[in-house]
């Protein structure tokens, strides 16, 4: 008695159904392992875990970086106009240096056209003492680049006469990447202008 053959497009349709049920049994399998990964990732990046006295683990929340950049921005904002104008003889270039570290090309050129001008052969001629004495920044941090207006107080002592000035700075800020310790914030000041400077008249 012969064996009977089944017919062959019924082998090859139960073949191809076979083949599309792995192939599409591994295509979801791929899609749930990538969205269970990305869940994963979501939750380590803005989780802490720390173990419990008894093993079991506790999940902590942590501050978003969002709500630590304005105290970033301004803390920039304050160590960048120190070391542009807080200068005297003796720190003048190590403080401007500093300075030239948390800018763009904006900060060098205004640098470059006070050197032009003699600002700082004056500083060295007279021994002037340049000295901050209060900085306040307004800030939008609502999209980058970040805007900021300055206002820096700051006197000039030539000795027996001393100066008191406003000085009125605006510019933007972009996130760059962190660089210890030259620029610990990660923050890069551009468009970097001295809009007003006035005298403010002592009693």
């Amino acid at each position: 008695m012969k064996t009977p053959y089944k017919n062959i497009y019924s082998v090859l349709k139960l073949n191809r159904f076979i083949v599309l049920a792995v192939v599409i049994g591994a295509v979801l399998t791929c899609i749930v392992s990538v969205l269970m990964v990305i869940k994963l990732h979501n939750e380590t990046v803005n989780n802490a875990f720390v173990v419990n006295t008894d093993g079991s683990v506790i999940p902590l929340k942590m501050v978003k970086q969002q709500e630590n950049l304005e105290v970033e921005i301004l803390s920039h904002l304050e160590l960048f106009h120190t070391y542009f104008y807080h200068i005297d003889a003796s720190n003048y270039e190590k403080h401007l240096e500093k300075a030239l570290w948390l800018g763009n090309s904006s900060v060098d050129a205004l640098y470059r056209q006070k050197k032009a001008d003699g600002v700082y052969n004056r500083l060295l001629q007279y021994s002037l003492v340049q000295k901050v004495l209060k900085i306040e920044s307004k800030i939008d941090v609502q999209h980058e680049p970040y805007r900021f207006e300055t206002t820096t107080v700051f006197e000039i002592n030539r000795g027996t006469v001393t100066d008191t000035y406003e000085l009125m700075t605006t510019g933007n800020l972009i996130k760059v990447d962190r660089n210890f310790p030259k620029n610990t914030h990660g923050l890069l000041i551009t468009n970097f202008f001295e809009s007003t400077l006035r005298k403010i008249e002592t009693q």
